[in-house]
């Protein structure tokens, strides 16, 4: 039995299964992803979801799905699923009798004396994907039917039925070519042996997403069935369908499906899943290389960029990667700013810490590496344009104050990651200077005088540092505030503190740091991650649910979430050396368990603050995966 696996039991009981996802990405930023019986729940699942640049590049979901049909002697088996008003038609899953994941997704189906293999995969630098259809068992002659379910729509969006649609169809070899809209790329359906195609164009109306549902969204749609393709296969042999942006050659598809094999990391344990799941984050792209923040909806941000590209690339021993993602950073930077959120042809420049966490990413090339020239000639000018940005004020009010701290802040924005906002503005708005900013500036201005010897930064660290003690540290509380601005201070207890522990250029003293871990680690740290606020605060959300207001008021109000948890780690095991290893290693050891839970084989992007504390949120977010690898070199650095 594999790592990850599910037996027949576990995969006709809806309510289990449906839970249950699997995501897998290409380098070109296509992504394929659905439940583990197959069964969409979501708006953004899809066989094939693709980048459309000429239309705004977005992702776009072309082919929805696919419902398969064994027919043998006159009697015809469907093996589909999906959920209409009051049922789920057909019932497929019925005849599932196993998953594997390794090294790719494979479902095993029973139908009286035929055992069908079904295996999924992406081509690794085209946006194609290929499903392999194996007869392992058969008494009598069987045919396969499949049906593809069209949407052509963004993943934002849903389809519904229409006049416009182009319902012709070209013929390509051993499959057709459509183009439901002029604006997309066609697509190209094919099988690798010769078939033939039925044209019976038709929707189906009404098909529901039950997550869309539960997060208050639309979550009906309608999709476009053109016909089915059908074939005879014998016991032993393999076909393959596949669905591409380019037309393929059918004759090489199976010696394609092996070669894409050979390329897995196999996902046969817990680091392996993490390191397999670390490269699908990985965009190339017309020329740039990205961080995707997490899957299926998020694109790229220049804060999870910075954060999680350390653990994504360097914990896996692929400096080159690293230095391509920052230099595509880099070419962004306007003045002393990245952009926040990069989704499409849309960005904003709302991050007050990503450019000072461009700082620490550095800081982790060269701890992995030791390689200090290449940062001081590709980045020194930007590390200081950074810097002397942020002393003479930009955008968003964002300027260094006469202590030397940094305040920022805009009403209406929220400029820190604790960044959900509502109709009513930000919900955490940390307008003045928030703990983690200084934590951070001051790192930066340590190690741009590491950098240079340029006295002057680390006389201003040296400000800094005496300024944040006075103005953030209480006596009574034994913690950090958690925003200051002015005589107002939020006493809050959240995780901002933690950063002050861990940044390579520490700004508090050992003492201080070992009594802002031991509060973090008494109200916030869960088998999860770090809770965003204690549960004694009387704003503590435990739950994470509802409509996406609701969501919006528990994301960082008592919600866990992973990536925090790399920095109480770190700041930990610096205190407290190898006496610590071992909590630590219990710590990552808890995570082993989320392999076979909501996004399968890679992390969540957050978890409910109250136990069960259940997997919510992006089911594979580029830092909780990111940040579990860190905390693993971390340990073996120990």
């Amino acid at each position: 039995m594999s790592y990850i696996h599910f037996d027949k039991n576990q995969l006709i009981n809806l309510n289990y299964s449906l839970e249950r996802e699997i995501i897998r990405t290409n380098r070109s930023g296509t992504y394929t992803s659905t439940t583990i019986i197959g069964c969409n729940t979501r708006k953004y699942h899809g066989l094939l979801v693709v980048p459309q640049p000429q239309i705004d590049s977005q992702n776009h979901v072309l082919l929805s799905t696919v419902h398969e049909t064994v027919i043998q002697r006159g009697a015809s088996f469907n093996l589909g699923i999906s959920k209409f008003p009051g049922n789920y038609s057909p019932r497929g899953h019925k005849y599932l009798e196993d998953f594997d994941s390794e090294p790719i997704p494979k479902l095993t189906y029973r139908v009286g004396g035929v055992v069908l293999q079904k295996e999924l995969i992406l081509d690794t630098n085209r946006d194609r994907v290929m499903i392999r259809y194996t007869l392992v068992e058969a008494h009598s002659p069987t045919k396969i039917r499949i049906q593809p379910f069209l949407a052509f729509r963004g993943y934002h969006q849903l389809m519904k039925a229409n006049d416009l649609i182009n319902k012709e169809h070209e013929i390509v070899p051993n499959g057709v070519k459509f183009r439901l809209y002029p604006q997309y790329d066609p697509l190209f359906l094919q099988l690798s042996k010769k078939c033939e195609f039925v044209s019976i164009p038709d929707w189906y109306y009404n098909v529901e997403y039950i997550q869309e549902r539960e997060r208050g969204y639309d979550y009906q749609e309608d999709l476009f069935v053109p016909g089915y393709f059908e074939f005879d296969i014998a016991k032993g042999e393999s076909v393959i369908f596949s669905a591409g942006l380019t037309e393929a050659d059918p004759d090489t598809r199976q010696n394609a499906f092996s070669k894409e094999i050979a390329r897995r990391i196999p996902r046969n344990n817990f680091e392996n899943c993490l390191r397999n799941s670390a490269g699908q984050f990985i965009r190339r792209r017309d020329g740039d290389v990205r961080v995707i923040a997490g899957y299926p909806w998020f694109g790229w941000w220049g804060r999870d960029t910075f954060i999680a590209s350390p653990g994504l690339t360097l914990s896996g021993g692929d400096s080159e990667t690293f230095l391509e993602i920052m230099d595509t950073m880099a070419r962004d930077l306007k003045g002393p700013l990245f952009p926040n959120i990069g989704s499409g042809d849309y960005t904003n420049m709302t991050s007050m810490d990503a450019p000072l966490w461009f700082f620490w990413s550095l800081q982790q090339y060269i701890l992995y590496t030791g390689d200090k020239k290449t940062v001081q000639d590709r980045y020194l000018g930007k590390l200081r344009g950074i810097i002397e940005g942020y002393k003479q004020g930009t955008e968003f009010h964002i300027h260094m104050l006469d202590s030397g701290l940094i305040w920022g802040g805009q009403e209406g924005i929220a400029l820190t990651w604790m960044d959900a906002i509502t109709p009513d503005g930000p919900v955490t708005p940390r307008i003045g200077c928030p703990v983690e900013i200084q934590a951070l500036w001051y790192n930066a201005l340590c190690f741009y005088h590491e950098l240079t010897g340029d006295e002057e930064y680390l006389s201003l660290a040296g400000k800094v540092k005496e300024s944040f003690e006075t103005e953030f540290w209480s006596r009574d509380y034994g913690y950090l505030a958690d925003v200051v601005d002015g005589d107002e201070k939020d006493w809050s207890i959240r995780p901002n503190m933690v950063f002050a522990t861990s940044l390579p250029y520490t700004i508090l003293s050992e003492e201080k740091c070992d009594r802002v871990l031991e509060i973090v680690k008494s109200k916030l740290l869960t088998p999860r991650g770090l809770r965003s606020l204690s549960p004694d605060d009387p704003g503590y959300k435990g739950y994470y649910f509802g409509n996406q207001i609701s969501r919006d008021h528990a994301y960082h109000n008592g919600t866990v979430w992973a990536w925090p948890l790399g920095h109480f780690v770190e700041g930990y095991l610096k205190l407290h050396g190898k006496a610590a290893k071992n909590f630590v290693q219990k710590i990552i050891k808890s995570f082993d368990g989320v392999m076979t839970q909501y996004g399968i084989g890679t992390v969540a992007e957050i978890y409910d603050g109250d136990a069960p504390h259940r997997p919510k949120g992006s089911v594979s977010q580029a830092w909780s995966v990111a940040e579990l690898l860190r905390m693993m070199d971390i340990v073996k650095r120990i």
